[in-house]
């Protein structure tokens, strides 16, 4: 017992303030002791399986989008093909309307430049759609990554390489173009000039190698300043006349045609070179092989 300390354990010195005892506690009653629950036996969920999402098709020729693209460069090619369509409905037809109507309309009755006028709506039509594809094309380039500066650009192996495939699409302009003057000349042994549906048909036919022979003169530019995107279009407007001689291989082997087949064969070898050339040509530029 402490000095000062009642008997029967009282404190002289109660405690004061907040902390002073308020009394005895109520006694609590008992929580009443649940049963216990048996956990449920485990049941495995199904597992879903996803569908593998098949490639989006876009347009009435069914074109594949390459997945890999992003959603604005997917939205600038559904554009671009249609735009395309334009710029093909309009030259393919306004082209033999515009020349054929006028030969008719010269050399023997003047209803001949109704077809003519018919012709170069359609030929506005074309211009459109070529102004709105190149708009197009050049967005996209702007967010592709082949559209910019070759990363390599400053070893000699890619402005090597560079300076190769503007070699070699220059090849390409000289082709179409000596394509297309072959044609208007061929035309006069034909008899193409004498008549206007041969006339429309013949002009047609020049201005599609004339396409091609632009089209790649506009990659030379591009690949002297080490932009890969060049190579990727020469190898594409290759691609096109390897098709065609392709099929005058194939013709001239059914046909046991030995011009056929000379002429066939060496322009397929010569487009399969150059697409070769090209492609080893992008992956140096590029950065990818030294």
């Amino acid at each position: 017992m402490y000095p000062g300390q009642q008997p029967g354990g009282q404190n002289p010195y109660p405690q004061q303030g907040p902390y002073a005892p308020q009394g005895p506690y109520p006694p609590q009653a008992p929580h009443p002791q649940q049963p216990y629950q048996p956990h449920q036996p485990y049941q495995p969920h199904p597992q879903q399986y996803q569908q593998p999402v098949p490639p989006q098709q876009v347009g009435d020729a069914r074109m594949v989008v390459d997945p890999g693209l992003t959603m604005d460069q997917r939205a600038l090619v559904i554009k671009i093909q249609s735009s395309s369509k334009m710029l093909a409905v309009g030259f393919v037809l306004g082209i033999p309307l515009t020349s054929g109507g006028l030969h008719h309309g010269i050399t023997e009755q003047p209803s001949g430049f109704l077809a003519a006028l018919a012709g170069l709506a359609l030929l506005a039509v074309g211009v459109t759609g070529f102004l709105k594809s190149a708009a197009l094309r050049r967005q996209l380039r702007q967010i592709t990554p082949d559209a910019w500066r070759s990363p390599a650009v400053h070893l000699p192996s890619a402005r090597k390489a560079a300076t190769l495939a503007a070699y070699v699409n220059g090849l390409l302009v000289v082709l179409s173009l000596g394509a297309a003057g072959w044609l208007l000349v061929k035309g006069v042994g034909w008899g193409a000039y004498g008549n206007s549906a041969g006339f429309g048909a013949l002009l047609l036919g020049a201005a599609l190698p004339a396409a091609l022979g632009l089209a790649a003169a506009s990659t030379v530019p591009q690949l002297l300043r080490g932009i890969p995107a060049g190579a990727k279009v020469g190898r594409a407007l290759y691609s096109v006349i390897m098709a065609v001689g392709a099929l005058i291989l194939g013709n001239g082997i059914k046909d046991a045609e030995p011009m056929a087949l000379a002429v066939g064969g060496t322009v397929t070898v010569i487009c399969l070179g150059a697409m070769t050339l090209l492609g080893r040509a992008a992956k140096r530029m590029r950065g990818e092989t030294r």
